[in-house]
């Protein structure tokens, strides 16, 4: 379910605020494989079927990276912010990939607005906490602490 704010202070209201969870999507072995053209990351583990199933984690996993760029549209779910001009992604404090996803798996994204304060040239700076969970996992497949701005 998508929590949907007006403005910065609209923004500023959710802060400590658990944010619930994305759908499930489904890593399949194309989406794997474009990614691995994108990057260039042709590693055996990834887009090898048949090596992978033989390798150590018995199938071929997600990129860790390819993991990271899904929360963008995983986060779309979880959070819009109208009445802004504009809203970035401003970096990462923090990444870690506890556990890989294999191919057929589902994920989906956990999100908590950890905290929202004022920046220079009218604006917010947002920082939250992700998980991206795995569909019968104990372990995540990814942690991490995005940093965005938004401005009026």
């Amino acid at each position: 379910m998508t929590t949907t704010v007006n403005g910065l202070d609209g923004l500023k209201s959710l802060a400590g605020r658990d944010l619930g969870h994305s759908e499930w999507l489904e890593i399949t072995q194309e989406r794997v494989n474009t990614f691995a053209d994108a990057t260039g990351d042709h590693q055996w583990i990834h887009v090898d079927v048949e090596r992978a199933r033989t390798g150590p984690f018995g199938a071929p996993i997600a990129h860790g990276y390819l993991t990271l760029s899904l929360v963008i549209p995983l986060f779309t779910q979880l959070l819009q912010v109208d009445g802004i001009a504009m809203g970035v992604n401003y970096g990462l404090e923090k990444v870690r990939f506890p556990s890989p996803v294999k191919v057929g798996a589902k994920i989906r994204l956990a999100a908590k607005v950890v905290g929202v304060e004022d920046v220079a040239g009218n604006g917010v700076q947002s920082t939250f906490d992700f998980t991206v969970e795995v569909d019968g996992s104990d372990k995540p497949a990814c942690v991490a602490r995005p940093v965005y701005r938004h401005y009026a």
